[in-house]
């Protein structure tokens, strides 16, 4: 994706957020049952006209387990004492979601290997056979 369109989607992101504040869970003291300072995120799917219909089904797709009904992708952040620290976090990671999942993923090209490391396993294999074979016991003499 070019720079410029990064640029573009990260500022429209971070413009087009809804936040929320909520009591952050977990350990903290006095402070953490009187403040609201867990920040929840949410973007707007359908609303990014910046995106073509295949880039938002890219996002559906690798982003169904953080859409919910709405349709909007949710992310929240508590791991900061202070709303706006949370909020920053939570939009820095907004859009770094997103632009990882518009990401075009290359495609593998199956390799095979060489002769060289064939023939490198098969001796390996052999090596490791033979040790084995002679930690066992020596067949017992009737005679």
């Amino acid at each position: 994706m070019r720079h410029d369109r990064r640029e573009d989607i990260d500022s429209w992101i971070r413009d087009n957020l809804d936040f929320d504040f909520v009591r952050s869970g977990g350990p903290g003291g006095q402070n953490v049952n009187k403040l609201n300072t867990k920040a929840v995120a949410r973007l707007e799917l359908d609303a990014m006209e910046l995106l073509s219909e295949e880039e938002k089904g890219r996002l559906r797709g690798r982003l169904r387990n953080r859409i919910n009904r709405e349709g909007r992708i949710v992310l929240s952040s508590q791991e900061h004492r202070t709303q706006l620290d949370n909020r920053r976090a939570v939009s820095d990671r907004m859009v770094h979601l997103v632009l990882s999942a518009l990401e075009r993923r290359r495609r593998r090209v199956p390799t095979r290997p060489t002769r060289a490391a064939v023939e490198r396993r098969i001796q390996e294999k052999k090596r490791r056979a033979e040790r084995k074979r002679r930690r066992k016991a020596p067949p017992p003499d009737d005679v």
